[in-house]
């Protein structure tokens, strides 16, 4: 199948096939150049007739099967390349996720060391947890839902000792279906925003709320966070841009982002359609 397929061996014979099928143009031409007239009979009977008529209605379905067979060859091309495209892109995005945490976490790693060795330590833990998942579960194409929400879990615990200061966090899951599988570290980014650029810079009564719904079809993560008014900055970070591209070229056709700001609260919707 191949070899039939070859590109060599397809241009070959449909150049070979146009010459056969020019042919009897080309000797009718002639005739009638030589005749010197406008038409010419040339009288091939019985047989040969039928054989010559078979043969060209063969070449003729040969010749467009080879045509089809061509263009379907450079269709089936240019979309392994455009997938392939996307799967460095994919790839480059995820990447971007992982140091965008792990250097906050460092920097408050440095100044706890001396001040609380004990917690340090259980940062410490806590962080090469994550990394694990980040490295390894993080370059599939999917994970479980349930060690994606394990990891946002961790991600909640490790914030939450960073902070000298006391965080209300609210974790709801309503699974009702099992064996759900996303994409991994595309959560993560909603819950980090919530932390940096909320709870981060506020003094007291800082909250997180998040709530977790599936079905068979369908994933619904919500999550709401208070933020000082005064403290806000103007600026886009990159990640809520790397989440709408990687919603875009996953999840393509089959997602909802809902983004919505007060006064003093942030709210996010993400709806993903699982089938």
């Amino acid at each position: 199948m191949k070899s039939i397929l070859n590109p060599i061996f397809l241009k070959r014979f449909f150049i070979g096939g146009l010459i056969l099928m020019a042919i009897p143009f080309v000797i009718i031409s002639y005739k009638v150049i030589k005749s010197g007239g406008e038409s010419v009979v040339i009288d091939i009977g019985g047989m040969w007739a039928y054989m010559i008529y078979l043969f060209y209605v063969v070449l003729a379905f040969a010749l467009s099967a080879i045509a089809v067979g061509w263009m379907y060859q450079r269709v089936l091309a240019l979309l392994n390349i455009r997938s392939a495209k996307m799967k460095v892109e994919l790839m480059h995005l995820q990447n971007q996720v992982n140091p965008h945490f792990f250097f906050n976490v460092l920097n408050n790693l440095y100044g706890l060391i001396d001040k609380d060795s004990t917690k340090a330590k259980e940062m410490i833990v806590s962080l090469s947890e994550m990394m694990r998942y980040s490295i390894y579960e993080g370059q599939n194409e999917q994970v479980p839902l349930e060690k994606d929400l394990a990891f946002l879990e961790q991600v909640i615990q490790l914030n939450q000792m960073r902070y000298h200061k006391k965080v209300d966090v609210q974790f709801d899951k309503n699974l009702s279906a099992e064996d759900i599988k996303i994409t991994p570290l595309l959560l993560v980014i909603l819950v980090e925003n919530a932390f940096k650029h909320g709870v981060e810079r506020l003094t007291k009564d800082a909250y997180v709320y998040i709530k977790v719904e599936s079905s068979a079809d369908e994933l619904i993560f919500s999550i709401s966070n208070n933020f000082d008014p005064e403290e806000q900055t103007t600026t886009n970070g990159v990640g809520l841009a790397n989440l709408k591209r990687r919603l875009e070229l996953v999840y393509a056709k089959k997602h909802h982002l809902d983004i919505q700001k007060t006064e003093s609260e942030y709210n996010a919707v993400l709806t993903l359609k699982l089938k």
